[in-house]
């Protein structure tokens, strides 16, 4: 009898073990796609500067603020849907064509992350 206690023990111990790495892998999961999400929106948003290089200095943002291009203004809505309390702060200077683009979001649970691109638009 106590040998089958002692087996049942250990099985139920092994179960709690698949159950805490199944959370394990579900919170990194999300933390990958998150930052995938990330460098996709930021790339979206060289590019779309990239094909407006005429008005580059109209996609200047910070949080809070709008951004005067409208695709900027939908881009930024777009992060704040696609990443948990997602914001986003564009850094343009025209007469160089530099471009910062940082994006931040707050997973629960796990405090604030942020994806920083930058790139030269000429």
């Amino acid at each position: 009898m106590i040998e089958a206690l002692v087996g049942i023990l250990l099985f139920c111990i092994g179960i709690l073990g698949l159950v805490g790495l199944q959370g394990s892998m579900t919170r990194a999961q999300s933390a990958a796609k998150y930052r995938a999400d990330a460098a996709y929106l930021g790339n979206e948003m060289v590019a779309a500067i990239w094909t407006d290089k005429a008005n580059i200095a109209d996609y200047a943002t910070s949080p809070g603020t709008v951004c005067t291009a409208v695709r900027c203004a939908d881009w930024v809505r777009k992060v704040g849907a696609a990443l948990p309390g997602g914001s986003a702060t564009v850094n343009v200077t025209a007469a160089t064509g530099a471009v910062g683009i940082t994006l931040t979001w707050s997973p629960p649970g796990e405090g604030t992350r942020s994806y920083v691109l930058s790139t030269q638009v000429q």
